[in-house]
């Protein structure tokens, strides 16, 4: 399950919830945190994460911070304040979700 859709369905969620953990992060930090936290089940491409970095900073929800390191431009990406808001509201969603989930597919362990 490592690239399905109902990850590519959460991918900003993930984002927004790995910036509002760790403060600010540049892409490939993100990619490789997923992939830890994942034990290497999830793997996000510079294709999907990109695009969504640039629609979630379009949106307001992000601030990039640009930083010189070794001799190389780098983009740290940190949640706004609305941001951090609506990543509240969207887990708040997510765990609902995964709740209604649950019920749906195994009954006898719902809450």
């Amino acid at each position: 399950m490592k690239n399905s859709q109902l990850y590519k369905g959460s991918l900003n969620t993930i984002i927004m919830r790995l910036l509002e953990e760790q403060g600010r992060m540049y892409g490939y930090e993100i990619t490789q945190r997923v992939k830890e936290i994942t034990k290497g089940e999830l793997h996000i491409t510079e294709g999907a994460l990109y695009p969504a970095l640039h629609k979630l900073e379009a949106d307001g929800l992000l601030d990039v911070e640009v930083e010189k390191v070794d001799n190389r431009l780098r983009k740290y990406y940190k949640l706004t304040e609305k941001g951090t808001t609506e990543t509240v509201t969207r887990l708040a969603e997510l765990e609902e979700f995964i709740k209604n989930m649950q019920t749906i597919v195994n009954p006898k362990l719902s809450y």
